[in-house]
């Protein structure tokens, strides 16, 4: 009997952190719709995987029927009739004009652009998935075709920098966040605990969406907050100063501010959120305290503690959680977790809690 109730509360605990990796996701891209979930309230996802694949077939279910974006790309080929601007170097060179026929550079608006490149790729990759449901991996089937123009390229070869949106693509930002996620390698495998969140805190890609996820909560929710990742300047004595462009920049992940207030928040997405002593002391690490310090102090300009500074980590199912509150020197500094394994209201109401230090 206890193993089935065990059983039963790590499905639930699955299916909770899959809907709240949604509803980050949502923020993080900015595809919030009223409560950032109602999209998929009656949706099942047994896997991490098949709510991925249900975000990319409704989201490009929505492309195709508005369009699917297209770019201009620079073509140049070898035509019997002018199009666009001849080159007549390359013309000349292969004789061309002996065949009645001219190299021309030519302009031409068509699917095949990046976006549209990756997410093929992910489709593909997605219907390969054995923990995808069928119906789900048939629903991509059906999208593939209008991609047929587009050209399959190999996952490791996309270059997310080179990814911008227009206002012709900005559409696609939840979806290109999702696919990023997919071919980084975010996606769990069906081992013991690979529906953890856990199991992908090794990648950087996961820590930017914890990030981004807190920064566009506040933003959508709290505005009169001025939510933002500033920049914090070093608070120097003038005097005797030399040398202060080797001073490194600091940047906070979320700052706060009500009245004569300040809140910086920095988001911790750690496999282990303790670090333990060669005695075997748990302490919260000592880089992530003197970093949250530094901020706080150098913020605190007038130097009567009106800012304070919050750790915030990704809670872990190890035994001991960071729970910090003191006052140094005047400053109010804490070490929260954030239960991603929370039903999303009660998860909602842990960030809000955090708005009080401005009260």
């Amino acid at each position: 009997m206890g193993y089935r109730a065990e059983s039963r509360n790590r499905v639930r605990d699955r299916s909770i952190v899959i809907r709240n990796v949604y509803v980050m996701m949502a923020y993080a891209f900015r595809d919030i719709h009223q409560n950032g979930q109602d999209r998929f309230a009656g949706e099942d996802f047994d896997t991490i995987h098949d709510l991925f694949a249900e975000i990319l077939i409704r989201g490009i279910g929505s492309q195709v029927k508005r369009g699917l974006h297209r770019d201009y790309r620079r073509r140049s080929e070898e035509l019997a009739t002018v199009r666009g601007r001849i080159d007549l170097t390359r013309t000349s060179a292969a004789l061309s004009m002996v065949r009645g026929r001219v190299v021309c550079e030519f302009d031409e608006y068509e699917l095949d652009t990046l976006h549209n490149r990756i997410l093929k790729c992910v489709m593909i990759l997605l219907i390969r998935k054995s923990s995808v449901s069928r119906e789900r991996q048939d629903a991509l089937r059906r999208l593939l075709p209008y991609f047929d123009s587009v050209e399959l390229v190999a996952p490791a070869s996309i270059r997310w920098n080179q990814l911008s949106f227009s206002r012709s693509s900005a559409s696609y930002r939840m979806l290109m966040g999702t696919c990023e996620l997919v071919i980084r390698g975010l996606l769990p495998t069906e081992e013991p605990g690979a529906n953890s969140l856990l199991s992908w805190v090794t990648d950087e890609a996961m820590s930017s969406l914890y990030e981004r996820f807190l920064l566009e909560y506040f933003r959508l929710h709290h505005p009169e907050l001025s939510p933002a990742a500033a920049k914090v300047r070093w608070d120097i004595d003038g005097e005797h100063a030399s040398g202060t462009d080797q001073l490194p920049a600091m940047y906070t992940d979320i700052t706060l501010r009500r009245g004569g207030r300040t809140v910086i928040i920095d988001a911790k997405y750690y496999s282990k959120t303790m670090q333990v002593s060669q005695y075997g002391k748990s302490s919260i690490h000592s880089a992530n305290i003197y970093q949250i310090l530094a901020y706080t102090k150098n913020a605190d300009v007038s130097r009567n503690g009106s800012v304070s500074g919050i750790l915030l980590y990704a809670r872990t199912d190890a035994g001991l959680q960071p729970d910090l509150n003191v006052t140094i020197q005047g400053n109010r500094i804490a070490a929260r977790t954030l239960d991603l394994k929370l039903p999303w209201d009660m998860l909602r109401a842990q960030l809000e809690e955090l708005t009080t230090w401005l009260d």
